[in-house]
């Protein structure tokens, strides 16, 4: 298995190991926001990959969630990458910003 594979592999593997493991009240939040449902952008926030149509329906369907997931420490690493930055781009969707200089140019995180 090449490196890639094995990434993805592994990063599905955690989300899903993730989700199983959480409590009851992380789960019925994680119903809304389901970060295994993003399976098909993990190549491209791991390597920076262009992002697949699947990939961006995923995102736009998730986007009340981003915050949520940037927050969480065991998604942060996926979710803070710069790979993460240019799909959210590529797929016509702002990045979450904690400070926000110009509001209308990103997705507010309080």
């Amino acid at each position: 298995m090449n490196n890639k594979h094995q990434h993805t592999a592994l990063f599905i593997i955690f989300i899903t190991t993730l989700v199983l493991l959480s409590s009851d009240q992380v789960q019925v939040t994680m119903a809304a926001c389901n970060p295994s449902s993003l399976a098909p952008c993990a190549g491209a926030f791991l390597n920076g990959t262009p992002p697949s149509p699947a990939c961006c329906s995923e995102l736009r369907a998730q986007k009340a969630c981003f915050c949520q997931f940037k927050k969480d420490p065991s998604l942060g690493r996926y979710a803070n990458s710069p790979y993460t930055r240019k799909t959210l781009a590529a797929c016509g969707l702002p990045y979450p910003a904690y400070r926000v200089r110009y509001l209308h140019q990103f997705m507010y995180c309080g």
